[in-house]
């Protein structure tokens, strides 16, 4: 049995317990606040400063066992964001009780906090000791034009995924497409090329654009910098598709 701090706590911004598309079977996913990306098509602008509810990894996880029984073979928990690498400890020590019931974790991460500093690398291979699956979302490979997007470089991010290829850690892949600005061939062939480097992703999805957190940006007051932009059509998507997979 993994060792269990479980007074550790950490800022929940909402909680879903019947989650179908956060990883494998029926998840409870934990979204937790706080972000440093500011990308421009977020449906969850409201996650991005630190805040929520405190609660411990402890109360966390006797609320999701409830659900044990619907998660079968495959399901389990989930912690999404925001960006829960801002909050490993607390993570830790969710998946660390997780784990001692070998309930199936995974995290849902941009992966833009990833350091090779010693001291953050070895919080994250705690983390990552006890993470079945990690979910990280390729915003866009330019570094220019993931800069321009997210308002941060990608060189740390490319680095976590490479990290997570060498450990043997299993990935799935994301990537929104945004007509106009993520779905340019040549990004999409080169970030093909990057994932066919990777050993251990499982499966790549592309998400498309949607409009449906406008409301949540309006409401905050921050004006949306892609109004305008359209989805994309099932033309577009199944080209995209058909590159990276």
């Amino acid at each position: 049995m993994a060792d269990v701090n479980d007074t550790v706590s950490g800022q929940v911004h909402k909680i879903e317990t019947f989650g179908l598309v956060d990883g494998p079977g029926v998840r409870f996913v934990v979204f937790v606040s706080g972000c440093k990306m500011r990308c421009k098509f977020c449906h969850n602008p409201d996650t991005w400063n630190s805040g929520g509810e405190k609660r411990t990894a402890s109360e966390v996880w006797k609320q999701a066992r409830r659900y044990k029984s619907y998660w079968k073979n495959n399901g389990g928990i989930t912690v999404s964001g925001g960006e829960p690498l801002l909050q490993m400890d607390f993570v830790t020590s969710l998946f660390s009780l997780a784990k001692n019931e070998n309930v199936h974790t995974a995290i849902d991460t941009a992966g833009q906090p990833f350091s090779d500093n010693p001291e953050w690398l070895a919080g994250f291979e705690k983390l990552m000791s006890v993470t079945d699956l990690v979910i990280l979302d390729l915003k866009e490979m330019n570094p220019v034009g993931h800069k321009e997007l997210t308002g941060v470089d990608n060189e740390n991010i490319l680095h976590m995924a490479e990290w997570l290829s060498k450990h043997g850690k299993k990935m799935w892949i994301r990537h929104v497409l945004v007509p106009g600005i993520t779905d340019s061939q040549e990004d999409l062939f080169e970030m093909k090329k990057f994932i066919s480097s990777l050993k251990t992703v499982e499966k790549v999805e592309i998400l498309p654009y949607h409009t449906l957190g406008i409301m949540k940006w309006e409401e905050l007051g921050i004006p949306y910098p892609l109004r305008g932009v359209p989805t994309p059509t099932p033309e577009q998507i199944q080209e995209a598709q058909k590159i990276l997979k």
